[in-house]
């Protein structure tokens, strides 16, 4: 097994005007304070389960709730049949509304925040509502292809499923590497007490 590669920013070596420049480029370059590393796939799959929960309980609350108002102003009990073809058109729709909003809008699922990891562009930028939305569409790809899809994530070097490629996606942890270096930096200075 091999260990993620770095994909921050390298350090910046220091020119004559102590202007830092940086001394090669990165294969993916995230913002500055985000040196973390590709997500791997145990971080994701924890973060897709914890959406997963997340989006069919806010489904199953808002059919509760959409059922028990048409009891109300109907006067009569209404229940939805799950298997119904609407109710699964609709948890579809939902499905890419929950997905489609997140990675466009901030490239993190709420299971992701959790987690600390984030959709970025392959050149490390924002991923925008294009790529977002490309990724929503391509990420039921990976499925269908019993499961394929997701082989790169754990068997390449940049742990980039089927639906990254095709998006010009990578999922990196989000941690903020200088913060943590000056928290352990901290510890240590004190001794080790916490």
């Amino acid at each position: 097994m091999t260990a993620p590669a770095d994909v921050g920013l390298p350090e910046p070596t220091p020119r004559d005007d102590d202007t830092p420049a940086l001394a090669v480029p990165a294969p993916l370059s995230v913002p500055q304070h985000l040196r973390g590393h590709y997500a791997g796939f145990a971080s994701r799959f924890i973060a897709f389960v914890f959406d997963c929960v997340l989006s069919i309980a806010v489904f199953e609350i808002v059919l509760a709730a959409s059922s028990f108002a048409a009891s109300v102003l109907t006067g009569s009990s209404i229940h939805w049949n799950r298997g119904n073809l609407w109710v699964i058109i609709a948890f579809f729709a939902w499905e890419f509304f929950y997905y489609a909003y997140f990675w466009t809008a901030s490239g993190k699922t709420p299971g992701m925040q959790l987690i600390g990891v984030q959709v970025v562009g392959r050149d490390g930028s924002r991923v925008g509502t294009r790529r977002g939305l490309v990724r929503t569409l391509a990420f039921p790809l990976s499925f269908l292809l019993l499961g394929l899809g997701f082989v790169g994530i754990l068997l390449g070097r940049d742990r980039r499923a089927l639906h990254d490629s095709i998006a010009d996606t990578a999922v990196v942890y989000t941690w903020d590497a200088r913060a943590a270096r000056l928290r352990s930096l901290g510890r240590e200075g004190s001794g080790g007490r916490s």
